[in-house]
């Protein structure tokens, strides 16, 4: 009895119907946030918001109550956060903007998968909390990734904070499974630099 009210709660039911009249009060800020922590661009982010609820209007019939309006909603906006990251993204090249200058030290070991022992990153002080409630720490984070250029941005937020699969990044973007890992090599190396150079 216990299980299957649980599953009452936690399942839409199959003619769960959205309530367009609703979205703004139930979803607007969650929806905000979502895209703001994406992009860096609050008046960016609002846009969005509203071509979410205009495109969900208009698909309103293909909602089949399969995932909570919310759930519905968040893909909606999801990869329209992935359409901007291509549009900034595809004027680079891997060539122009990935390749290792001569010049560069390689800072990771191939074999260990890991940082070379010379290049090991310094303790950024944040060891004994959870860097996400850090605010200093977070804000001098966001100023280093702006720095980076669209693509290494763009894949780095899906790698690191939507948690997306390699594959999924690639197909999304347009890129080779090598320039993916070109790419987060180099905005790893980068951020690395920025945030021992602003934070520590």
């Amino acid at each position: 009895m216990k299980g299957e009210l649980f599953d009452a709660v936690a399942k839409p039911a199959a003619n769960y119907l959205p309530e367009p009249g609703q979205w703004v009060d139930r979803h607007a800020d969650y929806l905000f946030n979502y895209a703001a922590a994406r992009l860096n661009d609050t008046e960016l982010a609002r846009d969005l918001v509203q071509e979410t609820f205009l495109a969900a209007l208009e698909k309103l019939g293909s909602f089949r109550g399969d995932s909570t309006e919310r759930t519905w909603l968040t893909a909606i906006i999801k990869y329209k956060i992935i359409d901007i990251y291509r549009k900034k993204s595809a004027g680079f090249t891997a060539r122009d903007e990935t390749g290792t200058p001569a010049d560069e030290p390689e800072y990771f070991d191939a074999d260990l998968n890991h940082w070379k022992k010379e290049h090991w990153p310094a303790p950024f002080g944040t060891e004994e909390h959870d860097p996400l409630n850090n605010k200093e720490f977070m804000n001098v984070l966001q100023r280093c990734m702006q720095k980076l250029p669209p693509l290494w941005m763009s894949v780095f937020r899906m790698k690191h904070l939507d948690d997306e699969g390699t594959e999924e990044i690639c197909r999304s973007l347009r890129i080779s499974a090598s320039n993916f890992w070109v790419v987060i090599h180099r905005a790893k190396v980068n951020l690395r630099s920025c945030l021992q150079k602003n934070w520590i």
